[in-house]
């Protein structure tokens, strides 16, 4: 328990000095580390995380990258914005009048300008940083319903791509009442496109298309991405950044990657490194776990196995970059186990914020102390847990995030990304941990 003790402390103690450092971008001798973070579109509402808390917080300065989640495919295979729900939210993107209490510059937004909504505020977020990438991110688990059919055949992957290369990045938004949006509005805001379909090949969301000709054509989407992209680029002359997330489930990746050819076209892949177990199972376990831990019931997932999957297919080292959860799962009802790891849920997913089984960073660690709550870990592993005797939380807090950066450093991989950063505190204690443990003065 002291060297338990011991590891937490070392890694507040660690943050807090960081306060004082620099915030450059992560760069050792002859690596340079990525620090990839998504921006979810709706957490300006019950999570009140505006663009601006990046700046305020710190994370700003501390990411090389930013993914904004997500931009929607239409059934005819194009990217667009769509102010219909669940389909979309043009309101949030662009339409919103922000106020100054929220601007990032404190100046708050008029009706009618040619862009307000998130992606105003990114273009002032990106004045102040201009060194941040910012990325639109395509599809995700909900929205990944159509990525098969738009890139099914040759043609149809040209008019996707171009398409997605007119609206994020030519800036074509439509003007449907006059107000914001209109011919080249937002063009400058996004550096680049990162493809979130979830997944080629394999069953994902239940209304999402699949097909098993989806690992060959995905290797084509992503050559013609690659492809449109360099020219646009040539003309603009600048390097247009495309990335993918890809899966963790070796099945998954094996039915929808060509591993060493996708991984060429790209600048770049994020790897699922969480879910890998949730309240969709009746065992309270760990999600994003670095190695597996000792005794742990049936089939599981790691880091350090997800990263070996994928190294062993092909993909370069310095081109993966590891996903880490800035939320957990949470199970009730739990009985035995490891001080309820591994424990049987009787009560199924425990009660949350926004949606039972899940809870965010910022929450979860209120709940020390409280309710008969105490931490748990597992060091080699490089895992940690909240147990009651009762209720089971598994989450990453800065001591398991700096042990994951030293080892993303010791495996000279391409840097981190987190899901989500509207799960980190108003001060982004995680994201300056991970900063501190991929940075190098």
């Amino acid at each position: 328990m002291r060297r338990i003790a011991a590891v937490a402390a070392v890694a507040t103690l660690l943050v807090s000095a960081l306060g004082a450092a620099p915030a450059s971008a992560t760069e050792r001798k002859g690596q340079s580390f990525r620090q990839v973070g998504y921006f979810t579109q709706w957490g300006i509402y019950g999570r009140a995380f505006p663009v601006k808390k990046l700046d305020t917080s710190g994370a700003a300065a501390r990411l090389t990258h930013l993914n904004y989640a997500f931009g929607n495919v239409s059934p005819d295979g194009k990217c667009y914005v769509d102010g219909a729900a669940p389909e979309g939210d043009s309101w949030a993107d662009y339409q919103r009048t922000v106020p100054a209490e929220e601007s990032v510059d404190g100046v708050g937004d008029n009706w009618g300008e040619p862009l307000n909504g998130n992606f105003g505020q990114l273009q002032k977020l990106k004045v102040k940083h201009p060194k941040l990438k910012v990325l639109i991110s395509l599809g995700g688990w909900s929205w990944s319903t159509h990525f098969s059919d738009a890139s099914l055949t040759d043609a149809s992957r040209k008019t996707f791509v171009s398409s997605c290369i007119d609206l994020y990045l030519k800036g074509n938004l439509p003007n449907p009442d006059g107000s914001a949006g209109g011919p080249g509005t937002l063009k400058g805001v996004f550096d680049g496109i990162d493809l979130d379909w979830e997944w080629p090949g394999s069953p994902g969301d239940v209304d999402t298309v699949y097909r098993p000709e989806d690992k060959q054509n995905f290797t084509k989407l992503v050559a013609e991405f690659r492809k449109q992209l360099d020219a646009y680029g040539k003309g603009q002359r600048k390097h247009f950044e495309l990335t993918a997330f890809v899966p963790a489930n070796p099945t998954a990746i094996d039915a929808g990657f060509e591993v060493p050819k996708v991984m060429k076209n790209l600048d770049f892949a994020t790897v699922q490194g969480y879910d890998f177990h949730g309240t969709w199972e009746t065992t309270a376990n760990q999600q994003s776990a670095l190695r597996i831990p000792a005794g742990a019931p049936g089939p599981s997932f790691s880091i350090e196995n997800t990263i070996k999957a994928w190294r062993d297919r092909g993909a370069p080292r310095d081109k993966l970059v590891v996903g880490i959860p800035y939320y957990g799962h949470g199970w009730t009802g739990v009985t035995g186990g490891r001080n309820g790891l591994f424990g049987t849920a009787t009560g199924g997913a425990a009660p949350a914020t926004f949606e039972a089984g899940s809870e965010d960073y910022k929450v979860l660690k209120t709940k020390i102390g409280t309710d008969g709550y105490q931490v748990y870990r597992d060091l080699r592993a490089g895992t940690a847990w909240l147990y009651n005797g009762t209720t089971f939380w598994n989450y990453d807090d800065p001591a398991v995030l700096l042990q994951k950066a030293l080892w993303i450093r010791s495996e000279r991989l391409g840097g981190a990304m987190v899901w989500s950063l509207d799960g980190d505190d108003d001060n982004a204690t995680l994201t300056k941990t991970l900063h501190l443990g991929l940075w190098t003065p």
